[in-house]
């Protein structure tokens, strides 16, 4: 992709958006950074990039957008915004991080996309590859963006990605060798409308697949279990509840393998450390692409005994007189944090609440009935989300002002055995930059009860 004198620009001044432009003027191009918020919310965070040459445009959109040569966005930006439709009639290619990355990657790829369980298996697969021997970068919707690494990484090498479906909605060209859907539940349906443009942008993920690349699907889900049309990519599906004639699955509580006539027996699903059914499934997957990959069975089972799971994400705190405290932050929406309840038998105090996206709570407080000694509602939706539990029939249903009053209300609720379990179901927007804010806030205060 011939980068050298073109006029680009990169809407969004978020952390992917930051990366692109620094990426795109390394390379000898007119860089344009747009983002709607005024300077003064970014401080001297800019000002680098203003001395590399990037023009700056905040606080609105440029008019002009025939003059651009290319328009990258960022994620979080959506599609209807003028600049991109403005682009779209003047015949400008709109791409995204994630495409743009790609045309620059020489390593195979293996992208895991899906509304639940994205960090944890990308992770997990990442420690597996490196376990193998492999050189990883595991990079993406996960911690950094993919273009700040790409090209540090060759042929012999393994990109393991993390994308979301507001990536894959601007891909063009993306190719992974390995793309994992891992399933599909009610998510971001303020941006995507509704499951059927959710769905699509997921599928983007395998468009451009030819014969020797690999699609991993989730066959005890209704909708990717359809997916598997989407290009030419062999379909490896995973399953915990079904025998499979060909892929991995759950057998006698042991993870087996079946690929090109020859089966194997990978490891026992009591050996896993992480918690919950969900993550079975994520185990399976990262299995899959490890398998279609040549990793051995026997250095997959020891990287299976020892992963431990990720921040955020049913992460244990500490326990205080008898009460552990969980954070779970990353379960920003409903089906997420149902998985987090079920993946505990003691009594749970559940504090839950934030920016809904559109979704709908009355399942996810059916089944926190079943083990909530008590319920902390909080944030934008906390009226929705306490009428939903009432519903559900929770009886204890407690209000908080803050976040950490949410805090001190659920430890007063708790009793020795329960778990304080932090699973909003929601967004983080209203209160926090992102999940990953809202878990720090919430390990803190923990930590401050225990004298940490």
């Amino acid at each position: 992709m011939e980068l050298k004198d073109n006029r680009v620009l990169v809407v969004g001044a978020g952390k992917s958006g930051l990366a692109v432009a620094r990426f795109l003027a390394g390379k000898g191009s007119a860089v344009t950074l747009t983002d709607t918020r005024e300077p003064e919310k970014f401080g001297s965070q800019l000002d680098k990039l203003a001395e590399a040459g990037v023009t700056l445009f905040l606080g609105g959109y440029p008019g002009e957008i025939g003059k651009f040569d290319l328009v990258v966005m960022s994620p979080g930006v959506p599609l209807n915004i003028p600049a991109v439709t403005g682009a779209g009639e003047a015949g400008i290619p709109v791409i995204g991080e994630l495409e743009l990355a790609y045309r620059f990657s020489r390593a195979p790829i293996i992208a895991i996309t899906g509304t639940n369980g994205k960090t944890t298996t990308t992770t997990l697969v990442g420690e597996i590859f490196r376990d193998a021997g492999y050189r990883v970068l595991v990079a993406g919707n996960i911690g950094i963006p993919l273009v700040e690494e790409v090209e540090a990484y060759g042929p012999r090498d393994i990109i393991v990605a993390e994308v979301s479906s507001f990536q894959l909605e601007t891909v063009d060209q993306f190719r992974p060798r390995v793309g994992i859907i891992l399933n599909l539940t009610p998510d971001h349906l303020d941006r995507h409308k509704d499951m059927e443009g959710y769905a699509a942008a997921k599928g983007n993920i395998s468009k451009n697949q030819r014969k020797g690349d690999f699609l991993v699907l989730n066959f005890d889900d209704d909708l990717t279990r359809g997916m598997r049309g989407q290009g030419q990519g062999s379909v490896i599906f995973f399953s915990r509840r079904h025998t499979l004639k060909e892929g991995v699955f759950v057998h006698n509580q042991n993870i087996k393998a079946v690929h090109a006539g020859e089966s194997r027996q990978v490891a026992s699903t009591e050996d896993l450390k992480i918690p919950g059914l969900h993550n079975v499934e994520n185990a399976l997957a990262a299995v899959a692409a490890g398998l279609v990959m040549g990793v051995p069975e026997t250095s997959m089972a020891a990287t299976l005994g020892r992963f431990a799971g990720v921040a955020h994400r049913l992460e244990f705190v500490a326990e205080i007189d008898g009460v552990r405290y969980i954070n779970d932050s990353k379960g920003t929406n409903p089906d997420a944090s149902i998985k987090a309840v079920e993946a505990y038998r003691n009594p749970l105090v559940i504090i839950a609440g934030g920016k809904n996206k559109d979704n709908d709570f009355s399942q996810f407080t059916s089944v926190a009935a079943e083990k909530a000694r008590a319920m902390v509602v909080l944030g934008q939706c906390a009226d929705e989300m306490a009428g939903a539990a009432e519903r559900a029939g929770i009886k204890n249903i407690l209000r908080a002002q803050s976040f950490g009053d949410a805090v001190l209300l659920a430890r007063s609720a708790a009793r020795p055995g329960d778990v304080v379990l932090l699973s909003p179901a929601c967004a983080s927007w209203d209160m926090f930059n992102n999940f990953e804010e809202r878990g720090d806030l919430f390990k803190k205060i923990v930590r401050e009860f225990a004298g940490l």
